[in-house]
């Protein structure tokens, strides 16, 4: 833009008149342009302030950037000793967290889909279908033979016996009883029921087609069955911040998952002795030196009171089992440290 002139003495004031965009304040830069060629300049009056707020801001984003891409490289480096596929996504209230490894995978959940299936039937609880104290039937049928990981099968090894629905359920969450796991499937109405009412909470990329007795009898089925770390991560975010169930049955839920028997080396693995960690494993057999799925996913209480929401797959993996736990509990304890670094 032209500049207004005005000489005196042989020196020249050269007066720009505008606003700032940073705050809208009026600014007036004044140069004295001198005889012998020297320059100086001042300002009458500034946007300091605005300046100052605006580095900040710049800062702390290059910071969080920085921050975020260190730690995928991070898990990224730490995924490699699984020898096989790791697939990862995280959340955190307040935060831009960003865990993520191929987050849209679609990896074989194996027994992480209790955790979609007991909030379904409890959400039905709520819609007056069932009551938590009603028997539901063991029937023969229901077994899985020659042998599974069931207490429930170990206690009635012939079936034909009542057992309250509430019990089922936490058998399902707290002990990942396949037997129980199968007879809540049957009663609340098969794979299509909850793959619905999971899309319904808005949960993304959740797909359950087989029951465990498919999964046991066919060790192909299992990869049809599957979860996108991100859309755990939404189910998990969903239950812990936004619940769809009532606080009494969210609260039950949580203590399941608190009190979950397996994974102690996985997500728990590597995190500060007394952090509470509410959570549900999968776990597949092994076949030619391959491990089809070892999984986690879950909640980790924060000191902050807030909760990081993690999901961890770990697929065709030909590492031996104590590895592929530490390359969970790695992941788990690298993110957990980013988000104590992270404040509200």
């Amino acid at each position: 833009m032209r500049l207004p002139i005005s000489r005196g003495c042989g020196i020249a004031d050269l007066c720009i008149r505008d606003r700032c965009k940073a705050c809208g304040a009026p600014t007036a830069l004044v140069l004295w342009f001198f005889g012998n060629g020297a320059a100086g300049y001042r300002r009458s009056r500034t946007c300091f302030s605005a300046l100052m707020r605006f580095a900040i801001v710049f800062f702390l984003l290059a910071t969080s950037v920085y921050a975020q891409t260190t730690l995928r490289r991070q898990i990224r480096d730490i995924a490699v000793d699984a020898r096989g596929k790791v697939s990862v996504a995280c959340g955190l209230p307040d935060s831009s967290l960003n865990c993520d490894l191929d987050p849209q995978a679609h990896p074989p959940m194996q027994s992480v889909f209790k955790l979609p299936l007991a909030v379904t039937a409890l959400h039905l609880v709520e819609q007056g279908r069932f009551s938590l104290d009603q028997p539901v039937r063991f029937l023969p049928s229901d077994r899985i033979l020659p042998h599974t990981h069931s207490q429930l099968q170990d206690k009635y090894p012939e079936g034909n016996v009542n057992v309250p629905l509430r019990e089922l359920l936490r058998l399902e969450i707290s002990e990942s009883d396949n037997v129980a796991t199968d007879i809540v499937l049957r009663t609340v109405g098969g794979p299509a029921i909850v793959n619905e009412c999971i899309r319904s909470l808005g949960v993304q990329g959740f797909h359950l087609e087989d029951d465990e007795q498919g999964l046991a009898r066919d060790v192909a089925v299992q990869y049809r069955n599957w979860f996108e770390p991100a859309g755990a991560v939404q189910l998990l975010r969903r239950i812990s911040e936004d619940s769809p169930l009532t606080a009494e049955h969210t609260r039950m839920l949580l203590q399941w998952m608190q009190d979950a028997a397996s994974g102690t080396k996985r997500i728990k693995g590597a995190l500060p002795a007394g952090t509470i960690v509410m959570h549900k494993t999968g776990t597949s057999g092994t076949r030619d030196g391959v491990t089809f799925a070892t999984n986690d996913v879950g909640l980790i209480a924060l000191p902050d009171g807030r909760r990081l929401a993690i999901a961890i797959f770990v697929t065709d993996s030909k590492a031996d089992d104590d590895t592929r736990d530490a390359v969970i509990a790695r992941i788990g304890k690298a993110a957990y440290d980013e988000s104590t670094r992270t404040k509200k």
